[in-house]
């Protein structure tokens, strides 16, 4: 019966995810108006549209859940002129192929003009790079925080490449970020590595390359993260603390104020699933980090909860919020019928 129902969703919420996402972006257009051109379109000539966003999925998962649904979505409206590509480990060219019949969640990204999914392939994406030894030589099997490790090159790899703006899956866009080379201050004289942006083969990048594998410690979670970037970024500018609501600026780099991207900060990233008397508007922000690392609760965006996660998902991300709503209603009435 579970089971049932559960597909049940599965097939609905593609399907609506599919129709509304169309409807809400062109009001005058359907599933024809999409770009014919678009499923023939290879890897090489996705990622050299110019500038790109960049999600990475580096677990095996194939089911992506509602927030990274709505992080890809958000970043496919406001960056409605750039191509916004996920890649995902668990993919190969035979279940791309296949992704409508078994993988829902991704059937309705890939209905979304501007999103192309892709194969994940680090021994592919790491050649031509300091990191390619390295992972060559590497257990992963003994490495503890692989699943975070592998993205932190991933990630390096694909900017420095390709160029482009990376988004962690638990990243939701509210307005474009003007800056071409960037990385995120998570706080004064600290950077993140969940949200950057270069040219490609950017000289900074192809640097973090090779203190990754240079100082690599696999035990210590972050130090080929956010710890790699905040040193390579030490040594090379006089960081200071930030003044009101100034960014600063390192040789062509820009380091972004806190509050572009994490107004609230990881110690109170529950904030983003309370009630508030007043939403705030995040006018000084471009995007904002959900802090989905520290949810071990496994707090999700609850419809009709009035919370901020809810009031954005309205918001920024409204067809997948929708689909949940759709969704909810779906098993409610379907197991409503079952009990009659």
């Amino acid at each position: 019966m579970l089971k049932a129902i559960q597909l049940y969703l599965c097939l609905f919420f593609v399907f609506a995810l599919g129709i509304f996402y169309e409807l809400s972006i062109e009001p005058g257009c359907f599933f024809d108006c999409k770009p014919s051109s678009k499923k023939f379109l290879t890897l090489k000539e996705v990622m050299t549209q110019g500038e790109k966003i960049i999600f990475l999925e580096t677990s095996d998962r194939l089911e992506p859940p509602p927030l990274v649904l709505c992080s890809v979505e958000s970043a496919a409206r406001i960056y409605l002129d750039r191509p916004v590509v996920f890649f995902i480990k668990g993919l190969d060219n035979n279940t791309l192929m296949d992704v409508k019949s078994y993988c829902p969640a991704l059937s309705a990204l890939s209905a979304m003009k501007n999103v192309f999914i892709f194969p994940l392939k680090m021994d592919i994406l790491f050649q031509d790079t300091p990191l390619l030894p390295w992972y060559l030589q590497i257990n992963a099997t003994k490495e503890k925080y692989w699943i975070y490790i592998s993205s932190d090159a991933s990630r390096l790899a694909m900017v420095w490449k390709y160029g482009g703006i990376y988004m962690d899956t638990d990243v939701i866009s509210i307005r474009p970020i003007p800056a071409a080379n960037f990385l995120a201050a998570q706080s004064s004289q600290f950077s993140s590595n969940g949200i950057f942006g270069f040219q490609p083969h950017h000289w900074f990048l192809w640097g973090c390359m090779n203190d990754f594998v240079e100082n690599y410690n696999g035990n210590f979670w972050g130090n080929q993260g956010p710890y790699l970037m905040t040193r390579m970024l030490k040594g090379l500018c006089n960081l200071t603390d930030f003044k009101n609501l100034e960014d600063q600026r390192c040789h062509n780099i820009s380091f972004l104020h806190p509050h572009r991207f994490y107004p609230i900060p990881y110690s109170k990233w529950k904030k983003y699933y309370e009630v508030w008397d007043s939403i705030p508007d995040f006018n000084d922000s471009y995007a904002l980090h959900l802090w989905n690392f520290m949810n071990h609760e496994r707090k999700n965006m609850t419809t009709g909860s009035n919370t901020l996660v809810e009031h954005l998902y309205k918001t920024y991300c409204p067809t997948t919020y929708w689909s949940l709503i759709q969704a909810a209603e779906g098993s409610k009435e379907m197991s409503l019928n079952q009990t009659s």
